[in-house]
C-alpha cells in the first residue's frame, strides 16, 4: 500500500489542479481547518495528516463545480459533486483516478468513487437572528443526517438512531434551502455546519475571516489562508501550535487503505469482505 508521503504527495496535486482552476476563474478560497493548521505551523502538511480541506462561500462553491467540469481532465480527475449521482453528501471532492482511498465504511452505492481525494466545503449565510441561526443548525444537522444515511452510515448510538429514522421523513430541499439561508444580503457572520466540526460555537465566523486571506507557504507552493488564521484556528482547536499526541492522532485517521498507483475498483472485492465499521463518534 501507500505510505503517508506519496498520499501527501497526491494531495497536493489535487490541491494544484484546483488551485489553477480557481486563479483561472478568479475564485476566491482558503485551506481549512488541518489544512490551514498545516500551513501555520508545519508550512505543509501536518505531518500525520492524510486530508487535506478548503472552504469557499456557496458563491464561488457554485462557480467552481459549474467550470470545474469543462476544466478538467477527465482522464485524471473526478470531481464528486455534492447531492449527486453515487454521492449525497452534502459537500463535494475532487478525487484523482486510478488511486485508492478506502474510508472506515463500506458504501451503500457500490458505483462510488473512491480515490484519493481533497474536500470541498461551501461555506454559507448565517442570520443575524439568533432564533433562525438555530434553526439553521438544526436543519444542517437533518440533511446532514440524511446525507450519511444514504451513504451507508452506521451507529451504535440509540439516540442518533432515532435521530437518523426521524429524519428520513424531513424535506431535504427545505432543510438545505434553510441551513444555507441563501439570500441576497450578505450577513455580519457566516457558518460552515457542512464543514469541519460538528459544533455550533466552532462553526460560526465574521465573514472576513474566511473571505479576507493572505498566501501562505505549504509544501512546494504558497495557498490562500485567511488573515484571521489566529483567531480561526483559535477557535477551531485552542492551542493549535500544541501538536496532538500519538493517540488523538490515531483517531483522526480517515482511510483504512491507500494506494496511489491503484484504482479503488481493485479493491471493491477486499472491501465487501472488511468487518462493517459501525460509527461512533459525532455526525460532523
Amino acid at each position: 500500500m501507500t505510505n503517508i508521503k506519496s498520499h501527501q504527495a497526491v494531495l497536493l496535486e489535487l490541491l494544484c489542479e484546483f488551485d489553477r482552476v480557481c486563479k483561472k476563474y478568479d475564485i476566491k478560497y482558503t485551506l481549512f481547518a488541518g489544512s490551514a493548521l498545516g500551513a501555520v505551523r508545519h508550512h505543509g502538511f501536518i505531518p500525520w495528516d492524510d486530508d487535506l480541506d478548503v472552504v469557499m462561500l456557496r458563491s464561488e462553491y457554485n462557480r467552481f463545480l459549474e467550470v470545474a467540469i469543462e476544466e478538467l481532465d477527465a482522464e485524471k480527475y473526478y470531481l464528486q459533486k455534492g447531492f449527486s449521482d453515487h454521492w449525497p453528501m452534502f459537500f463535494s471532492k475532487l478525487r484523482k483516478n486510478n488511486t485508492a482511498c478506502m474510508e472506515r465504511y463500506t458504501p451503500k452505492d457500490k458505483e462510488t468513487h473512491q480515490g484519493i481525494y481533497i474536500d470541498i466545503f461551501p461555506c454559507d449565510n448565517l442570520s443575524d437572528n439568533f432564533i433562525v441561526r438555530k434553526m439553521q443548525f438544526f436543519a444542517s444537522k437533518v440533511v446532514i443526517a440524511k446525507s450519511l444515511d444514504r451513504r451507508g452510515y452506521l451507529t451504535d448510538n440509540l439516540l442518533k438512531k432515532c435521530f437518523i429514522l426521524v429524519c428520513r421523513f424531513l424535506p431535504s430541499r427545505l432543510m438545505h434551502k434553510l441551513a444555507c439561508f441563501c439570500n441576497t444580503k450578505k450577513t455580519k457572520y457566516v457558518h460552515t455546519f457542512f464543514g469541519a466540526s460538528s459544533k455550533y460555537e466552532k462553526s460560526i465566523y465574521p465573514r472576513e475571516w474566511i473571505t479576507e486571506t493572505r498566501l501562505m507557504p505549504f509544501e512546494n507552493g504558497e495557498y490562500p489562508v485567511s488573515v484571521y488564521y489566529n483567531e480561526l484556528l483559535t477557535q477551531l482547536y485552542g492551542d493549535y501550535m500544541t501538536p496532538h499526541t500519538p493517540d488523538e492522532r490515531k483517531c483522526k485517521v480517515h482511510a483504512d487503505l491507500v494506494d496511489t498507483e491503484k484504482s479503488y475498483t481493485e479493491y471493491l472485492e477486499w472491501q465487501s469482505k472488511q468487518k462493517i465499521t459501525v460509527y461512533t463518534r459525532s455526525i460532523r
